[in-house]
């Protein structure tokens, strides 16, 4: 195994983080190597990455080694190392895709939904966790420890687990995503990333029948959501492209200089992509179940991770604003 094998199956050196270069791309090109000599279809390996993270919720929900002793902190161990492993196919899933040629818009759509099969179940087990094990949050906040109060402050966690999942989670990892494809975009051509915009999502999803594609229409139903999300994001970055495509007509007339100019300014922030991703919030989960405070990630996510995306967000709309008013 090579270097430049591995490397071959990045999408790009620019979007890759330091963790996934060292530690995730090797171990899911070796994942990759076995799928494509058991002629695995990605998707099926994305598959696989779903029912394998989402089944390590079941083992979050265990209490660690100060509630449960070391049944807790197997538990525990167990949880980390299956989500790991679903992110490893996570990683394979793309790179036997780029080995083999096997791109597909299903697969596209999978890869986009498989962190929230994983972490869907994952925050619902970390609340039943804490209805559980509370003992040392309430007797720290001098609450007393009653059937009436442990519903009262589940509810609460509940709440601020949902609103941490889909208001937070979801559109974070969106919108990264998003930059990262834009960012392919202008190094590689519309050929090298996976920039879909709502409207062409639309038109597939109205020119598809109902009948004998309903989970297919539901799948594009829900793709076209997602970009929509994107879009609504991103005014400036959308006033860009409308604003090229007016000038340059298709998108590969865009001139080699421009594509440099974006590719050196966006450079920059795919590192704030990168933490918005998995790696981070695998570590801070990891590390809030094995100290028995699984709850501190709900708030890790609504305003950490939030004002990392607001910041991220605000410095894009400004790079696409600034190359809009003075570049084109």
């Amino acid at each position: 195994m090579s270097k430049e094998n591995i490397q071959s199956t990045y999408k790009s050196n620019d979007t890759e983080e330091w963790l996934d270069r060292v530690w995730t791309r090797p171990i899911g090109y070796h994942w990759a190597l076995l799928f494509q000599r058991l002629n695995v279809h990605p998707n099926t390996v994305t598959i696989l990455s779903m029912i394998i993270g989402a089944s390590s919720a079941y083992f979050f929900a265990h209490g660690s080694y100060r509630t449960e002793g070391m049944n807790g902190l197997l538990m525990n161990v167990v949880a980390i190392l299956l989500l790991a492993w679903a992110n490893f196919y996570d990683s394979a899933d793309g790179q036997l895709a780029r080995m083999t040629g096997k791109k597909t818009q299903l697969g596209r759509i999978l890869d986009g939904a498989a962190s929230e099969v994983w972490f869907i179940p994952i925050y619902l087990s970390l609340v039943y966790r804490f209805y559980v094990h509370h003992d040392m949050e309430f007797q720290y906040l001098g609450i007393e420890n009653n059937v009436q109060n442990t519903w009262i402050a589940t509810l609460v966690l509940l709440v601020i687990a949902l609103y941490s999942g889909f208001g937070c989670h979801s559109r974070q990892c969106g919108l990264a995503d998003y930059y990262r494809q834009i960012h392919l975009f202008f190094l590689k051509g519309e050929a090298g990333s996976e920039l879909d915009n709502s409207v062409q999502q639309q038109r597939l999803y109205d020119e598809t029948p109902w009948k004998g594609n309903f989970l297919w229409k539901a799948f594009l139903k829900t793709y076209v959501n997602y970009t929509r999300g994107q879009e609504a994001q991103t005014p400036e970055f959308q006033r860009l492209m409308k604003k090229l495509r007016k000038r340059y007509g298709a998108t590969e007339n865009i001139p080699q200089a421009f594509r440099d100019r974006f590719r050196m300014l966006s450079l920059p922030l795919m590192k704030w992509t990168n933490i918005l991703t998995f790696n981070t919030r695998a570590i801070v989960l990891y590390a809030v179940c094995l100290v028995d405070l699984p709850w501190l990630y709900f708030f890790f996510e609504v305003f950490i991770m939030t004002a990392l995306c607001l910041y991220m967000r605000r410095k894009h709309e400004n790079i696409c604003k600034q190359l809009c008013d003075t570049e084109i």
